[in-house]
């Protein structure tokens, strides 16, 4: 069976766009006040001040955030302050897949609990944070849906399997 590589069309696309520190949402209202339509998914956080806890809106992609808009058109979306760049490959655009920002606005407006989480690839080496395996170090497998953290001990030739929740591993 054949797959189908995803074709993008230029025309209204969303882009990733590269923004400084801590200024997603000031850019993102000044994209939209010159008509862009922008994509900034934001999280309710509890910072700890010396004196306090402040409950703010921080962004789930810290420094970045999507924009739509047609490619040719891209000279006042690079103009707007805080924006740095349009993220791409070398120096060709790089749509971000539709697919996967419908996602993203589907689990922001669910009004599920969303954290930012480091990015996991199945076969990295990872360490857990937490929990009665904390600091035990493997590779991460998917398996049916599931996530397994393998353990190998290289003199015996031998591995291990468990089962563990992703919110507890961390790149190693």
């Amino acid at each position: 069976m054949a797959v189908a590589c995803p074709v993008y069309n230029y025309r209204e696309s969303w882009f990733a766009l590269k923004v400084r520190a801590r200024a997603e949402l000031s850019a993102a209202d000044l994209l939209l006040n010159r008509g862009f339509e922008v994509f900034c998914p934001t999280y309710r956080d509890h910072r700890k001040y010396s004196d306090r806890i402040k409950k703010v809106e921080a962004a789930l992609f810290p420094g970045y955030l999507f924009c739509r808009f047609e490619w040719s058109n891209r000279l006042p979306v690079l103009t707007v302050p805080n924006v740095e760049y349009i993220v791409g490959f070398g120096h060709q655009p790089s749509p971000a897949d539709p697919v996967e920002v419908d996602a993203i606005q589907t689990l922001v407006r669910s009004g599920l609990l969303c954290r930012p989480h480091p990015f996991l690839r199945v076969g990295q080496r990872v360490r857990l944070q937490s929990g009665p395996l904390a600091n035990i170090e493997g590779i991460l497998i998917g398996d049916r849906g599931n996530h397994r953290l393998v353990v190998s001990v290289d003199l015996l030739q031998r591995s291990i399997a468990v089962e563990v929740d992703t919110a507890f591993v961390r790149p190693a």
